[in-house]
């Protein structure tokens, strides 16, 4: 059964997000208080601790089941020469991924986390949004659906990226008609295309919001109006997560700039979910200020595939092993707990 079915679902259920559970803060942040080390010295290791224990409601949080989901799509806007990269590249890369030969396969296995794929309509790319919606209703329902249906129960962390060739484009759309701005302030260089295809894209995005402009000014009209199928999905699966207080790592750009409408509709959205890390591309700091997030890496990558989040993986399972794993002063006879 869709978690979507209709706008109204999607709507109501944004507008009614589960709140952290203070009772665990307040433990976790206790035992902290506790372990043998300086308070605060392992800096935002101590946070994301606690940060877990407020969502999984626990003192002592775990990542039993960790999942990397990786949504891929196809874009209608490529007809512009806004990617450096034709649109078969995404289905020969969900192939690769399938194979098991991408980046994110190997970053995943390292990380601990099972790994699933979801191609959305790979046939069909999306509408051109300078001359009409991106999608329809039902196909943004269904997309929103996607990636709701990824959030399974067991999973202790989501972590979420892309795959769809030109979808830096939409990406940079989404995140001006929310937070304002040109194409100039938003676009940039994706895979890797050159002076003349920057100028493009700026033009394609400013093109996208002008022409929507009258659109009524919903998380849900924006995606759909603006984004792609894999974008959907991903806003889909970061609301879905919520509703099952799981918390989630944001990948790049593109994963957070999904995020990016449901943040006018409800600021709150991205409590559950921590930034994996600022990427090399144009205007990722500047959508990560608007998120109210900090990156947890800072490692020049831009690649995309949820393989950012699938490295910041390691960072949190180290933060959750210092937490539980570490003696208290009392427990290890040591003199100095407070």
């Amino acid at each position: 059964m869709s978690l979507f079915p209709d706008v109204r679902s999607f709507e109501d259920a944004l507008l009614s997000l589960p709140a952290p559970d203070d009772a665990a803060i307040t433990a976790a942040s206790a035992r902290q208080a506790q372990l043998t080390k300086p308070a605060g010295s392992l800096g935002r290791l101590e946070d994301v601790a606690v940060f877990f224990a407020a969502w999984q409601q626990v003192e002592r949080p775990v990542i039993a089941r960790g999942r990397a989901a990786i949504f891929a799509g196809n874009h209608g806007i490529t007809v512009h020469g806004v990617s450096a990269f034709p649109g078969e590249v995404t289905v020969e890369m969900v192939r690769n991924f399938e194979r098991g030969g991408a980046a994110i396969n190997a970053l995943s296995a390292a990380a601990g986390l099972e790994l699933v794929v979801v191609p959305i309509a790979l046939d069909r790319p999306t509408g051109d949004f300078t001359t009409g919606p991106a999608m329809d209703a039902d196909e943004c329902l269904a997309a929103l659906s996607a990636g709701a249906a990824v959030v399974e129960d067991g999973v202790d962390l989501l972590v979420l990226g892309e795959m769809g060739i030109g979808n830096t484009t939409p990406a940079a759309a989404l995140a001006a008609r929310s937070f304002g701005g040109t194409g100039r302030d938003w676009v940039g260089k994706g895979t890797g295309i050159d002076a003349e295809g920057l100028a493009r894209k700026e033009r394609v995005v400013d093109a996208g919001l002008a022409r929507h402009a009258d659109a009524p000014m919903t998380a849900f009209e924006t995606l759909r109006r603006l984004g792609g199928r894999e974008i959907a999905a991903i806003a889909g699966a970061v609301l879905a997560a919520r509703l099952k207080r799981m918390p989630v790592l944001l990948d790049g750009f593109i994963t957070c700039a999904a995020v990016a409408p449901l943040a006018v509709a409800n600021r709150a959205i991205t409590a559950h979910c921590l930034a994996a890390h600022c990427s090399a591309e144009q205007g990722h700091q500047a959508l990560l200020d608007r998120l109210g997030l900090e990156p947890l890496l800072r490692l020049s990558m831009r690649l995309g595939e949820g393989s950012g989040a699938a490295v910041a993986t390691q960072v949190v399972r180290s933060a959750l092993a210092a937490h539980a794993g570490m003696a208290t002063f009392t427990e290890a006879g040591v003199s100095g707990g407070q």
